[in-house]
């Protein structure tokens, strides 16, 4: 059942939980996260990433995950992620999404409160969930280079941008990046408890992949909502892939039996990423 994002991230929170968001960038993937979902019983957040919002078959993509969404046994929340050209968003909430990250994190904080402004002005439906962030990540969402943190979110202008922007969650940098990690991640608790009564909505954790699992299972606690993954998700189809093809090439070009292969893949690290932050 498609869900509002800031429903689905709020409820289960409050029962100590958080939603893991899943880079899409197919639908084989987005159906054995979906599959996976259902057989536990927990809500998912299917991300679609701007450069595929923004070609024609990327929507066509959205479109999909949208009926997929509508057809599920759980709460499938639809969003664009890392997104600040005003056209495409707009396409990608008609083709289907229902929430977004309005991502001016690279810019000074006027100039983002600025652009999810303009992200809010210019959707016509009030029901579509805006996602903010403030701070720095290092990295490429869309590719898996190591990276060190870069600026942290400054826990003096959370209450400001919050209130100003009207933001129903805000994405924060607080040690993570996306991408590869350069060493092992040292997340700020520190900064994340003080931020966290400061913003007064759901915080959200980019950059999930490489986190150990005991450090994402306690964000919940911090007013973490929401999880991101990419990169994890990314490495494990295609590490399957370079082991795996070439015997299923061999079984007479069987690509039915890689397409199932690649969905177990799918399936064996939503369960893990669900286990993980729904303990509750």
């Amino acid at each position: 059942m498609r869900t509002s994002l800031n429903i689905l991230v709020t409820e289960s929170l409050a029962r100590g939980n958080a939603v893991p968001a899943f880079t899409c960038y197919d639908f084989t993937t987005a159906l054995a996260i979906v599959a996976e979902a259902e057989s536990a019983g927990h809500g998912v957040i299917l991300l679609v990433a701007p450069k595929t919002a923004s070609s024609r078959q990327g929507l066509r993509l959205i479109t999909a995950l949208r009926s997929l969404a509508d057809a599920a046994s759980v709460p499938v929340a639809i969003q664009l992620d890392h997104a600040s050209d005003i056209d495409s968003i707009l396409a990608g909430i008609e083709a289907g999404a229902d929430s977004v990250l309005a991502d001016g994190s690279s810019l000074d904080i006027k100039a983002n409160i600025a652009l999810v402004h303009a992200v809010r002005d210019a959707i016509a439906d009030p029901s579509v969930i805006i996602e903010a962030e403030l701070g720095g990540l290092a990295g490429d969402e869309d590719r898996a280079f190591a990276a060190e943190a870069a600026g942290l979110t400054s826990a003096d202008e959370v209450a400001g941008f919050v209130q100003d922007s009207g933001a129903h969650l805000l994405a924060v940098a607080v040690g993570n990046v996306h991408g590869k990690y350069a060493g092992e991640p040292q997340l700020r608790w520190d900064l994340l408890e003080q931020i966290s009564p400061l913003a007064g909505v759901p915080l959200v954790l980019h950059g999930a992949s490489g986190i150990p699992a005991a450090d994402l299972a306690k964000s919940p606690a911090f007013g973490v909502g929401k999880v991101n993954f990419n990169t994890e998700l990314r490495s494990s189809v295609l590490r399957m892939l370079g082991t795996e093809t070439a015997a299923y090439r061999a079984d007479g070009e069987n690509l039915l039996g890689l397409i199932g292969h690649w969905q177990d893949t799918v399936r064996e690290f939503t369960a893990s990423t669900l286990g993980t932050l729904s303990t509750k």
